[in-house]
């Protein structure tokens, strides 16, 4: 697998297109009066599995040959990865492999279990998802994708940014969160080659900041745990890295009181559901408002599949 290029990013979008969503970009004149500025959400959150993740994890699988396909696929992930790639799998025929931290959002597993995939629990740490998934790869022969540290996720995931710029072009920013920097990497792999003057930026949690200190080390950095933002608790990929490196401009850091405001301020303005992660960029550009000002900025809503009892408490304080 080589870095996705314009060719192969505009292939993946067509190899993909009748499988996903074209999700709508939507606009909120009390945002931009907020904002000072023109702010366009790409959203996610309505994209099949409530994720953009749809895009990376159906690519990846029609990118395997039939004889891979037949051993069946496997990954660990949060959630949203999960779902992606067991419904790709079902549509494929493919039998899916899971392992998923024990903490892991409930509504999350129930996806992951409605589209066949099966599950394979174990604690909360990097480690513990990665032997756990080199045990079931073991026992299963499965073909191992990658939630983000790979080349054919990263190409399906550029397709988003790649829809929005056909859609809003010109953009004077872009901004999108970052976990493991699947979504980051092909957002600033779209950026370069279909709208090269669009500024990337990354907004990410506080208690998470891995991206940001990696950037100021010029090495990755392990991640912490310690935010309401799950879906961004991994730490950058030895491919999603050196992309993200070398194309986004920096890294805005928020708290997790900055991204239930955020969340909070679409849900209630918007009036669409998106979960804590997904609400990361927002925040970004609410904290730093003045350099968004008289701008267009394009943000992507990565998802909405939050658990709505825990959303009460994050907004009730309880």
């Amino acid at each position: 697998m080589n870095l996705p290029d314009k060719a192969s990013i505009s292939a993946a979008h067509d190899r993909i297109k009748s499988y996903i969503h074209h999700t709508p970009v939507m606009t909120s004149a009390s945002i931009d009066d907020m904002v000072g500025g023109s702010i366009l959400f790409k959203c996610e959150n309505f994209q099949k599995v409530g994720a953009f993740k749809s895009r990376g994890a159906m690519n990846a699988i029609l990118k395997l040959t039939p004889e891979q396909r037949s051993q069946g696929v496997a990954t660990h992930s949060s959630g949203n990865h999960a779902q992606a790639l067991a419904r790709a799998a079902k549509i494929l025929g493919v039998a899916s492999y899971i392992v998923m931290p024990r903490t892991a959002p409930e509504i999350k597993k129930r996806g992951v279990r409605a589209y066949g995939g099966q599950i394979f629990e174990c604690e909360p740490t990097l480690e513990a998802r990665e032997s756990t998934l080199a045990d079931v790869i073991k026992k299963t022969g499965a073909v191992e994708i990658h939630p983000f540290n790979n080349y054919d996720v990263m190409e399906g995931q550029a397709t988003c940014a790649k829809e929005l710029f056909e859609e809003t072009a010109p953009l004077d920013f872009i901004l999108a969160p970052v976990g493991g920097g699947g979504l980051l990497s092909g957002t600033a792999l779209a950026t370069k080659y279909f709208s090269p003057r669009t500024v990337v930026i990354a907004g990410e949690p506080a208690g998470s900041d891995d991206t940001y200190r990696s950037l100021k080390s010029g090495k990755i950095e392990p991640a912490q745990s310690n935010t309401i933002a799950d879906g961004l608790l991994t730490t950058l990929g030895t491919k999603t890295f050196p992309v993200i490196h070398d194309l986004v401009k920096e890294v805005i850091v928020v708290s997790d009181e900055e991204i239930v405001s955020a969340m909070r301020i679409i849900w209630e303005r918007m009036k669409i559901i998106v979960e804590p992660s997904c609400a990361v960029p927002f925040a970004a550009v609410l904290k730093e408002k003045s350099r968004f000002a008289g701008k267009r900025t394009g943000i992507i809503l990565s998802g909405g599949n939050v658990d709505l009892e825990r959303a009460a408490k994050l907004f009730t304080g309880s």
